[in-house]
């Protein structure tokens, strides 16, 4: 029989689990829904909640219900750890949990193969049933129908979820809509906890993404070579293959790139001794070919974690508990899985959702000790960049409403389930060639800096930024390289006689790419000199230039928004 679980066993509770706790005690719900971001202590509330009511008799048993195989054992450690004791080895086999647990912890596909046995499990025993990551209910009929036959007895339900959720038409189970002003269907948390609040209150490790964007060349079926750089305006056809041009592992971008992330990990490591970092790759053969790589540039070699591997749940466990620099993974690390020491990452996958990003990103915001930061490599695509600089936006379910969020996600999904499952430009595509420079670094949603060669001085003074800063350290040193950079480019075009100096016969005319650079080095120079001026933060300024002018982030800017926005910041 197991034990009473000791509450003085948990870590005293931040703000926010406290204040959902007392909410949730105070006036008990049927379905308590809370959405707290990576980081923030999602297991820790939810096993602090279960102690009580297990102490209480308000619950006999608790079922804990994840995505992974991997989270179940992580759920159960971190429960053994303060004496709620689950079992994570329970199979639809077993029928009935043994009494020396708690309860069990399963998977969603372990339920929609069997609702019956765990509805059976769920009326011999009062049941409170934690749903982890619960947008997963929504995933497939199978599983939605399955969570709600196998969990509609349950005495309580608590929903976890730390990403933001789909647009579609599929309601997720136990969890609550309400119509809105436009008159659709949207979810409702009880308690909410967004990265900007967690930031704020350093629960989290402000994220410094470096955008690299390059030019990219590669061939179609019919034998016609293409060239496009990142970032460019273009349409979403080509920007998927110039996007998926740059991630072959056998051109020059992802090399650049990666050797940019190791110098950045070798940075942090200074303060960060045991910092890690991680690849998100978009298949297991490219997965297999960053690892190469990186063991050229580092010498040491990476860890490799494929979902189909029987022993990818021990490799992470190990690379958590140890000193190695890098992990390359393609899903079994983007959700759910807790790897503290992961301080930089390299975003080398085509999933492009806001679901999928948040996952990935919440990898690297989890702090340990004050000052720690995060960076994320990125591809100057349009859609990340965007996402990247909404960091701190709240989604929440939407129905009635499908969007398709990027461009090959369900691709993805195919080449994770199997290694040579074929995609749509498989048969029409051969990359040429791809390389790299750094476009530009953004930090709470604002940019800084001019696109530079990768392995110039100019690049190795942002991947050169202390590893151990406070968010306002993060935005005043990013300013101050960025009006260094400035006035360096203008001190060396007037070394070399100007562009004014040269007969207007020899100019070579200016692209429209070149035009956009030009804007929004402008853009962000007088963005910097009013922050000067007034103490703002960059974030805002740009903000507030996107409230009056309309449109998105500059870096994704047409080059009549920069204009408009230069004019506006020109008049303030």
């Amino acid at each position: 029989m197991a034990s009473r679980p000791d509450i003085e066993r948990f870590p005293p509770l931040r703000a926010w689990q406290r204040k959902a706790m007392v909410e949730y005690l105070r006036r008990p719900v049927e379905d308590f829904l809370a959405v707290a971001t990576p980081g923030a202590g999602k297991t820790t509330f939810a096993l602090r909640l279960a102690a009580e009511m297990l102490v209480a008799g308000t619950v006999e048993a608790v079922t804990v219900v994840t995505p992974t195989e991997h989270l179940k054992h992580q759920w159960a450690a971190a429960g053994a750890s303060v004496g709620v004791h689950l079992d994570p080895n329970f199979r639809n086999a077993d029928v009935h949990s043994s009494v020396d647990f708690h309860g069990a912890v399963v998977t969603y596909a372990q339920v929609g193969m069997a609702p019956a046995v765990h509805r059976r499990r769920t009326l011999a025993r009062r049941t409170l049933v934690i749903l982890d990551e619960i947008h997963h209910a929504g995933d497939s009929r199978s599983w939605g129908e399955g969570v709600s036959s196998a969990f509609g007895p349950a005495e309580r339900r608590l929903m976890l979820t730390g990403t933001p959720f789909r647009s579609d038409d599929n309601p997720i189970p136990f969890v609550l809509y309400e119509r809105g002003p436009d008159g659709l269907l949207r979810s409702r948390s009880n308690s909410t906890y967004g990265y900007g609040d967690a930031l704020r209150d350093g629960v989290v490790r402000p994220v410094i993404f470096l955008a690299y964007s390059g030019e990219t060349r590669w061939r179609t079926s019919a034998g016609e070579e293409l060239a496009a750089r990142l970032g460019e305006p273009m349409t979403q056809d080509l920007i998927a293959q110039a996007w998926r041009t740059a991630l072959d592992a056998r051109g020059d971008w992802m090399p650049q790139v990666l050797r940019a992330a190791d110098a950045r990990l070798s940075v942090v490591r200074r303060g960060m001794p045991d910092a890690g970092g991680l690849v998100i790759a978009s298949d297991q053969t490219a997965a297999r070919a960053y690892a190469k790589l990186l063991g050229e540039i580092t010498g040491e070699k990476a860890v490799v974690v494929l979902s189909d591997d029987a022993g990818a749940s021990g490799r992470i466990a190990e690379f958590a508990a140890g000193e190695q620099r890098w992990l390359v993974a393609v899903r079994m690390v983007s959700e759910g899985v807790d790897i503290p020491r992961l301080a930089v990452g390299v975003y080398a996958t085509s999933a492009s959702t806001p679901l999928f990003f948040a996952q990935a990103i919440g990898r690297f915001v989890r702090a340990r000790r004050p000052g720690e930061t995060a960076s994320v490599f990125l591809p100057t695509v349009p859609h990340l960049l965007e996402l990247a600089s909404e960091m701190e936006a709240a989604r929440d379910h939407v129905l009635g409403v499908r969007t398709k969020d990027g461009f090959d996600d369900e691709l993805l999904e195919r080449a994770q389930r199997d290694e040579k499952a074929s995609d749509e430009l498989g048969a029409t595509f051969e990359a040429l060639s791809a390389t790299a420079e750094l476009d530009q670094v953004i930090f709470d949603g604002a940019t800084f800096g001019t696109p530079v060669g990768a392995g110039t001085p100019e690049e190795e003074e942002y991947l050169g930024l202390p590893g151990l800063l406070t968010p306002d350290q993060v935005a005043t040193l990013l300013a101050k390289r960025q009006a260094d950079q400035v006035a360096a480019e203008r001190r060396a075009r007037t070394a070399a006689g100007a562009a004014a100096a040269e007969p207007p016969a020899q100019r070579r005319p200016q692209s429209a790419g070149e035009r956009r650079i030009l804007l929004r080095k402008q853009l962000n120079g007088l963005v910097a000199a009013h922050h000067h001026r007034t103490g703002l933060p960059h974030g805002k300024i740009h903000a507030e230039l996107r409230r009056r002018c309309g449109g998105p982030p500059s870096a994704q800017a047409t080059i009549e928004q920069l204009e408009e926005r230069i004019a506006t910041i020109q008049s303030l």
